[in-house]
């Protein structure tokens, strides 16, 4: 038992020992149904906080031979599925948590380095007299104790792109580290060394024009998660279990936290017996983190700055690129955008447009998407708040113009201050509106419609609203209902 190979499940037992674990141990179930299959390079990659670490520790737990973990799942769901006991414990386990060594790194240029060293030290104690004294690559020393063995090993690396993270620019690390990966796991040998791998980060693989460095995983993503969906968060039953447990009112918190969706489609049999017929339904994803900070703290409010900090959104948002002043104001106001997520390259240096800016905050969590019309959108009050926030100390003093304008103009409004919203009216229309278009219906009405961004958080809006005779464009009223539900 090291800490590298075959752990222990201490880490585990320590997330399960406060008490407020939702479980999540399905996913071992899907785990074991692509063990030993062309489907078990597995890579699920999500933001910050959503739990991408407890799952690694669980599959740690779950099928390190250097655990004894019958006890800790016994009261989980995976504990009543097919095929629990036969791979509980029964598999050599190699756990790399990249972020860890980068800590533990005199020099970040050596955290590949250490890596394999660290790992085959490990496998020399755990494996005497398999591997040779002067083997350096860890694919070389994993075959030399297979071969001398007999046993299969499932890999668990956790924050695989972190690398890629503190060294943006250092282009010969990045290639030296996908060449690491390439050659565990897109070789000759990978089928024999490894019965399955799961590999979690924030980012999807790194690609190369438009393929994917490492063709052979079978990625899930913010984008299109799959039959993991439920694993990226919190689901929505999950999250009314949790509040009607702890008191909490579950409209307040879908307002709050609820807006990433992802659609799923079922097959069921006909009324009439004759075949299956398709249903679409939509998931909804909660953040976990923020979930159980609202469980500790009791109170409402933003625990995003805890997790990615809105500095690293400005900076993004302060990117000049054609079009991306508009779509942002856009999606304050409760609007979409349509995007073609295909040209992002998985990195945060190749960034070419504002579309590989919207689908890099996809994968940050800071947009949500909907891939059925291809569109993103803020999820949710959370995250609005830390939009405002950064529009608000952006070097693009437009931005922070149209959001000082936004807060001013509710106020205004408010208070009856009819002089001032008419000011403040002529000021949004005057930057927001070209001068050919200044006096059309459809022009004021988006001025409107922007001008009052921020009030978002506190009225729900509907636009075209039968009125008797005529139609309403805009009408917003206070509300605790949930701000914009998408079905």
């Amino acid at each position: 038992m090291g800490f590298y190979v075959n752990p222990s499940a201490n880490s585990f037992a320590d997330v399960l020992r406060n008490g407020k674990y939702v479980d999540k141990s399905e996913l071992i179930a899907y785990m074991n149904s692509v063990l030993r299959t062309s489907d078990k390079l597995v890579a699920s990659t999500r933001p910050r906080r959503f739990g991408k670490s407890f799952a690694a520790k669980m599959l740690a737990a779950y099928y390190s031979k250097g655990a004894d973990s019958k006890a800790l799942f016994e009261n989980l769901k995976i504990a009543g599925m097919d095929g629990f006991e036969q791979h509980l414990n029964k598999y050599g386990v190699i756990f790399i948590d990249v972020a860890s060594f980068i800590s533990f790194a005199d020099d970040i240029r050596d955290t590949l380095a250490d890596i394999q060293s660290k790992v085959i030290r490990e496998l020399m104690e755990e494996y005497p007299g398999c591997v040779r004294d002067k083997t350096k690559l860890l694919m070389e020393a994993l075959m030399q104790v297979t071969a001398k063995t007999g046993n299969k090993f499932f890999v668990i690396i956790d924050e695989w792109n972190a690398l890629f993270r503190e060294v943006k620019d250092d282009e010969k690390l990045q290639e030296s580290y996908m060449k690491f990966l390439r050659g565990m796991f897109k070789s000759p040998q990978t089928s024999e060394i490894f019965v399955g791998v799961y590999m979690t980060g924030i980012l999807p693989i790194k690609k190369y024009g438009t393929q994917s460095a490492l063709t052979d995983f079978w990625e899930f993503t913010m984008l299109n998660p799959g039959s993991l969906a439920p694993f990226i968060g919190f689901t929505e039953d999950e999250v009314k279990e949790l509040c009607y447990t702890n008191h909490l009112d579950f409209e307040e918190v879908r307002r709050w936290y609820d807006g990433y969706r992802f659609d799923k489609i079922i097959k069921e049999e006909k009324p009439d017996g004759q075949g299956l017929e398709r249903h679409n339904i939509v998931q909804h994803i909660y953040c976990p983190n923020s979930i159980m900070e609202l469980v500790k703290n009791e109170e409402f409010g933003s625990y995003w700055t805890t997790t990615e900090t809105y500095e690293s959104l400005r900076d993004y948002i302060d990117l000049n690129y054609d079009g991306l002043r508009d779509a942002l104001v856009d999606m304050l106001g409760g609007r979409r955008c349509r995007i073609d997520p295909q040209t992002f390259q998985n990195d945060m240096t190749s960034i070419k447009g504002r579309d590989d800016i919207f689908t890099l905050l996809v994968h940050l969590g800071y947009l949500a998407y909907d891939s059925g019309s291809e569109e993103v959108f803020i999820p949710n009050k959370e995250i609005r708040k830390e939009f405002v926030r950064a529009l608000k100390e952006s070097r693009r003093p437009e931005l922070a113009k149209a959001v000082k304008i936004a807060d001013e103009l509710l106020a205004a409004t408010l208070a009856r201050d009819e002089k001032e919203v008419a000011k403040l009216i002529e000021a949004a229309h005057f930057a927001g509106t070209a001068p050919q278009n200044y006096n059309e219906e459809q022009a004021l009405r988006y001025v409107v419609i922007t001008a009052y961004l921020t009030s978002m958080d506190h009225y729900l809006r509907f636009e075209e609203l039968a009125s008797g005779r005529g139609y309403c464009d805009i009408f917003s009223f206070r509300g605790s209902a949930h701000r914009n539900r998408l079905c």
